[in-house]
């Protein structure tokens, strides 16, 4: 066989390859454009307008934009939701991290606590929000009746504004599961040795921690705080339930308050789905600059094996 038909038949060997990958991947690829990808674009025009779903949208440019600038309810909403992921985010991987070195260590019972704390992950959202209504119940709730035993007076968590975030941080930490079994993943693909040679060198546990193991799993530990700053930016179902279910009056509502709940609010309950598009893509232009601010620090504190 020549070189030219070699050449020839690895040419209609490759467009066989690549026509039999774009049969496997058209179910996605058609997902994407259908349900991403033209819902995507569709927002972007339906920004630019001023749309109620029953009239046909009419083109006013940038004026959503402008409105966002000066609502005050904006305002309120992002100071809401930044001040949730900034407490929550730190305090959910601390807890997870804590949470996996005690799986690390716990042997042959781990299998069993890593199922235990992954269940709550598979709570509908719906029930937490009725659940932290239940538990924060600054009259007869849990958490205020165990903190009675001690002497603690508890706060009003469900209706003081101060505490109302608070509170909603303390019951996220419900479902840190996902992310302990990713950080006890982690922490067992550290090599051995490594620990070994810290402790011939004489280095105790927490020097061992913080020189060894933090920087052996820290893209783990990046890839978590990355996924939960987004989805505590984006923070809807336990506080919709809790603080703006069926007719509910009864809780501070403002303080609940949260960007993507006042997003919903414009399209569904007010049907200003032109103002809702354009908060849509200011949300997604924030969570843009978050992750990439995220993505620069990382290049300074976290560790990839195949790094020089």
């Amino acid at each position: 066989m020549s070189p030219a038909e070699r050449e020839r038949g690895r040419r209609r060997a490759s467009r066989r390859n690549t026509r039999s990958a774009l049969l496997f991947l058209s179910p996605w690829i058609v997902g994407f454009v259908v349900f991403t990808a033209w819902p995507m674009i569709y927002s972007a025009y339906l920004s630019l307008t001023d749309y109620d779903v029953i009239n046909d949208p009419e083109f006013v440019g940038f004026a959503n934009y402008v409105e966002m600038a000066s609502d005050p309810k904006v305002l309120l909403a992002l100071g809401n939701t930044a001040f949730f992921t900034l407490v929550q985010v730190p305090l959910y991987v601390i807890v997870s991290l804590l949470l996996a070195l005690l799986l690390d260590r716990a042997g042959r019972a781990s299998g069993f606590f890593r199922t235990i704390f992954f269940l709550p992950k598979m709570t509908p959202p719906v029930s937490v929000g009725v659940l932290f209504l239940l538990l924060f119940n600054g009259q007869n709730g849990l958490i205020n009746t165990v903190l009675g035993w001690f002497g603690i007076d508890g706060p009003a968590w469900t209706t003081d504004p101060a505490w109302v975030k608070p509170g909603l941080v303390l019951m996220s930490l419900w479902t840190v599961g996902a992310s302990v079994i990713i950080l006890l993943a982690a922490l067992r693909n550290v090599p051995e040795m490594l620990h070994e040679s810290a402790k011939l060198d004489g280095a105790g546990f927490w020097r061992t921690s913080f020189s060894v193991t933090l920087p052996m799993i820290s893209p783990a530990l990046f890839f978590v705080v990355i996924v939960n700053t987004i989805a505590g930016l984006q923070t809807f179902d336990e506080a919709y339930t809790a603080f703006f279910g069926a007719g509910n009056t009864t809780y501070s509502n403002d303080a609940a308050l949260f960007y993507v709940i006042y997003l919903f609010q414009q399209a569904f309950e007010f049907l200003n789905m032109g103002y809702a598009s354009a908060m849509a893509w200011g949300l997604f232009l924030v969570i843009m600059i978050v992750t990439a601010i995220q993505l620069l620090v990382s290049r300074r504190f976290v560790y990839y094996e195949g790094d020089r």
